[in-house]
């Protein structure tokens, strides 16, 4: 091999290596987003949750569509969570505990390094304590929940931010019953979209999924990872 062929054949190793650096500094980056995601949601912090977001982000909650991170995001969790559980202040509430643990995470960033999406799981311990007099009649007193996020990122200005968090209930339980003994959730889903509900969705998915005791499985966005097939 000549000079010139060994110089092209480490300028084309530099470039690959530098773009595999960059690719797994921007799955920790998404990463950090997420996980930080959880700790504003456990702690009633909804501006630090809506900054996360990019200009067009949506969040796809609860039967619900809500777009753009100044109009249906902000509705869902600044006029809609932090009125109800946080009493419209940006700080957690004496006696409420509402914990987004967030966990297995998969991170498939794009080739050209300008989206990418996310598998994670959400564990979630919540309720209000015996000594708080204004608690949330429609909640149960403690509970368990989990759920499924397959989220879309993007990058904005250099920053990883939150383009469609794409939150799947898969089970809820009160606490002195547990999961074996709990009913198919059955608690409230969008059916009015804003402006006819104040803190609605922009649009109604009418697709209700499958809860405990089912066990269907939320789709996975990625192959997989062995036999490089489509999982369904």
């Amino acid at each position: 091999m000549s000079t010139h062929d060994q110089v092209e054949a480490l300028r084309t190793q530099i470039e690959q290596l530098t773009h595999r650096v960059a690719t797994l500094e921007d799955a920790q980056a998404i990463r950090r987003v997420q996980f930080a995601y959880g700790y504003f949601m456990d702690k009633g912090l909804y501006q630090e949750v809506v900054d996360l977001f990019a200009e067009d982000g949506e969040v796809r909650f609860m039967g619900g569509v809500f777009r753009g991170k100044h109009r249906g995001v902000r509705r869902l969790y600044i006029e809609r969570f932090r009125t109800t559980f946080t009493h419209g202040r940006n700080a957690p509430t004496y006696g409420f505990m509402l914990e987004h643990l967030q966990l297995q995470d998969i991170i498939d960033v794009a080739p050209d390094r300008r989206s990418a999406r996310g598998r994670f799981r959400c564990f979630m311990q919540a309720g209000s304590h015996v000594s708080k007099r204004d608690r949330v009649a429609a909640l149960p007193q403690q509970w368990w929940e989990a759920g499924v996020y397959e989220n879309t990122y993007s990058r904005e200005d250099a920053l990883w931010k939150i383009k469609v968090l794409n939150y799947c209930l898969t089970w809820q339980a009160e606490y002195e019953q547990g999961w074996a003994h709990s009913k198919p959730y059955a608690g409230p889903f969008f059916t009015k979209t804003y402006p006819e509900d104040p803190g609605g969705p922009d649009e109604i998915n009418a697709q209700r999924p499958a809860f405990w005791p089912d066990t269907a499985v939320v789709p996975f966005h990625f192959p997989h990872p062995v036999t490089g097939r489509p999982i369904s």
